[in-house]
């Protein structure tokens, strides 16, 4: 196993790691929709992972480690778009509860 088959295989792996972690989101993020009723928009959590797979997978045909201009976008973007919707999700759960329960921020 030579170093760019570990670097595609941790990069797999990693994939697979932080899929889990955006699905474990989005499924809060689904929970809180269901029960607060407020538009959460859960689904956008899958664009994040369809781009850092498109990333891991465009990686892995260039055989390159790192450098490849459209891996880095995508990554990057991916990344921008996931901080953007906890950012908003964090918003909407902690600073616009219901009036019912009178704890708003």
């Amino acid at each position: 196993m030579t170093a760019l088959d570990l670097g595609q295989l941790l990069s797999l792996y990693t994939w697979f790691v932080l899929t889990a972690l955006i699905l474990i989101v989005m499924l809060i993020a689904r929970f809180y929709q269901q029960f607060s009723g407020t538009t959460t928009h859960y689904r956008w959590f899958l664009l994040p992972i369809a781009g850092f797979a498109a990333s891991v997978l465009r990686y892995n045909s260039v055989d390159r480690i790192a450098g490849d201009s459209l891996g880095d976008t995508l990554a990057g973007v991916s990344g921008t778009a996931l901080i953007w919707l906890i950012a908003r999700l964090t918003h909407q759960m902690l600073y616009k509860l219901p009036s019912v329960t009178g704890r708003g921020l």
